[in-house]
This record gives structure tokens, sequence and C-alpha cells, in this order.
């Protein structure tokens, strides 16, 4: 099965700036980039999908970030996609309850694309 990364952002110039910084893995390791632009939306393509790794905004139209990773990890046919948190919620209040509903990282805007790509890699299994 190829590898899949699901980034589910409302921001288009986030969206594009992540999509820029991780596509030397869809060209380098075949991993399929595939975008969102709101929760609801970003549900129906990890259940649909099935990426490995989801880069998730928090606060998004229709269905946020903390209820998309919820709905993922009550799933038992998902719980093993690894969500990652990517917001500009900064608060420590916020970053518990991302990670106590399951988030594998939380990672705070504005973010190092370098930082995403590494992560990314790392949680891909890809050894460059």
């Amino acid at each position: 099965m190829g590898k899949k990364l699901l980034i589910i952002e409302d921001e288009l110039h986030i969206r594009t700036l992540l999509e820029q910084a991780l596509e030397d893995l869809a060209d380098e390791f075949a991993v399929e980039i595939l975008t969102a632009a709101d929760g609801e939306e970003g549900l129906a393509l990890i259940k649909t999908e099935r990426p490995q790794v989801v880069f998730l905004d928090i606060m998004m139209p229709k269905m946020n970030g903390y209820e998309v990773c919820t709905a993922v990890k009550n799933d038992p046919e998902l719980k093993d996609t690894v969500v990652v948190l990517l917001t500009a919620k900064g608060q420590e209040a916020d970053k518990k309850k991302g990670l106590e509903i399951g988030a594998y990282d939380y990672m705070t805007k504005p973010f190092d694309p370098d930082e995403v790509v590494d992560l990314a890699k790392e949680l891909l299994q890809i050894v460059d």
C-alpha cells in the first residue's frame, strides 16, 4: 500500500505552504499528498483514503480539529491514523487537550516547514 498524507487546513495559503514543503516526499518517495479545506471534508477523506498521517488544523468551519481527531481516534478502523495538530492555538491547555484526545503531536503556527517534513518522514518511516 502506498504512503498517504492528508493536510486538513481551511486557510489556502497555509495549506499551499504545507503542500510545497511536503512535495519532495511526493517526488522522491511516492507519498500521495491529499488536502481538505474543512474538518468535514477531511474526515470523509480519512475514511475513504486511509492516510497514515494527518496534519490537522484546529480552528476550521463545519468541524473543528478536535472533533475530527476525536472521531478518528474513536473509530476502531481508523485508530492507527497518526494525527498531528498544527494550529495557532498555542496555549498549554489547548496542547494538553489535543494530546489527551489522541493527537500524536501538537505543532504551533508559525511552523518551521523543515520540522514538518522531518516529522512526516519519521511518521511515514521514510529513510533517505
